[in-house]
């Protein structure tokens, strides 16, 4: 029996019914660069623009176009004047002091109404840029209190925010209370630089904790500078550790009953030793560390401790520089001489009334994240180094 020939198409016919291959998909980096990003400032006052306008200067980006201002009512407006359809957008508040005018509750109403215009926009990601976070000292329960920090956390989830980009943190637990993901970055790098800088004969200084809560950071700090480390303790401090955590709540009543049987060992009250200084600090340069200068008393009584044990220069260095009440003529009348703060929080008025108060740059740690933020980098490098105690 004869076989069958199979006859096959000719070449041309082959091509027309060649089965067109699969595209490789798109990467989520490549996806995000696409879409393109703006930066916007949720405020309009000149003090507080000027991180947002040295961020998008390193971007080599335009400032968001948008108007944000207060109704003679008291109330808060926000007007986006261009288009945010599926682009990222970077929002940058910075917490005001007092000096500028405006509260930190008006600051945090710019951000959630700024924060969920742009999510009835259409923004593809909505990212917080908030070098000082704001009620971050209310992260503890304190009597019949409530946990600011974490009411605020939910206030910015439900706005619209989907990733926050902080700095020093008052509590790194704070972290916890975000339902998505929040970069707390450090300054310590900027500060470091700057003592190694700036500070003459360095070499000779002793990194300085103001009480034993700041004990860690400051044993950071010495640790990367290889220099000595001194405590202060004593009655002259009082901490938050001190205050009322709401575990002698409700209050003791007088002639309570009690069930029979059951007797509780009484808690000791707290009697805090006299003030000492734990380390040499005769004639050395003191560097006391902390992360937030707010109210100045506990510096300057430090700061008096130390010069009373032989220090001859002091120096203070913390992250955000709130320097509310009177700090600057605190700080012009004190033994110290000077001051060094970040400019996360802007304090340019207190630098006119005081000249011992410098300012450290962090305006190129907060435009890189916002890079790789978008990009879809890793942040890896930006806590290079970086220990939990830092």
């Amino acid at each position: 029996m004869p076989r069958k020939l199979l006859l096959l198409p000719p070449l041309s016919a082959c091509s027309a019914l060649r089965v067109p291959r699969a595209r490789p998909a798109a990467s989520p980096a490549m996806n995000a660069a696409r879409t393109g990003y703006r930066v916007f400032s949720a405020n309009s006052t000149a003090a507080c623009t000027e991180l947002a306008k040295r961020i998008t200067e390193r971007l080599g980006a335009e400032l968001g176009k948008s108007v944000v201002y207060q109704e003679t009512n008291g109330e808060t407006r926000v007007e986006i004047k261009e288009s945010v359809r599926g682009q990222d957008i970077f929002i940058i508040q910075t917490i005001p002091s007092l000096y500028c005018f405006r509260d930190v509750n008006t600051a945090v109403m710019e951000l959630l109404i700024m924060a969920y215009a742009l999510k009835t926009a259409c923004a593809r990601n909505i990212i917080g840029v908030i070098p000082y976070f704001p009620y971050s000292k209310q992260s503890k329960m304190r009597k019949r209190g409530s946990i600011v920090c974490k009411l605020l956390a939910s206030m910015l989830a439900k706005a619209g925010l989907t990733h926050i980009i902080t700095m020093d943190l008052h509590q790194k637990e704070i972290q916890g209370f975000f339902s998505f993901p929040v970069d707390n970055l450090r300054a310590s790098p900027f500060l470091l630089q700057y003592i190694q800088e700036e500070i003459p004969n360095y070499r000779n200084a002793v990194i300085v904790a103001k009480s034993p809560d700041a004990a860690k950071r400051a044993q950071s700090y010495a640790e990367r500078l290889r220099l000595g480390l001194a405590v202060i303790h004593g009655e002259a401090q009082c901490t938050e550790l001190d205050m009322d955590d709401g575990r002698h709540s409700p209050p003791m009543v007088k002639n309570a009953t009690v069930h029979p049987g059951l007797e509780l060992p009484l808690m000791m009250a707290k009697e805090k030793p006299p003030i000492t200084v734990v380390g040499d600090v005769g004639g050395r340069i003191a560097i006391i560390v902390d992360d937030i200068i707010d109210d100045v008393e506990s510096f300057v009584a430090a700061a008096e401790i130390l010069k009373e044990r032989g220090a001859y220069k002091i120096y203070v260095m913390a992250t955000h520089g709130i320097l509310s009440a009177e700090a600057p003529r605190l700080i012009e009348e004190s033994p110290i001489d000077e001051v060094v703060v970040t400019n996360t929080v802007p304090h340019e008025l207190q630098k006119l009334q005081c000249p011992k108060i410098k300012t450290v740059d962090i305006s190129l740690i907060l435009s890189e994240a916002i890079r790789r933020i978008h990009n879809g980098e890793s942040m890896a490098y930006l806590f290079r180094n970086i220990t939990v105690d830092d």
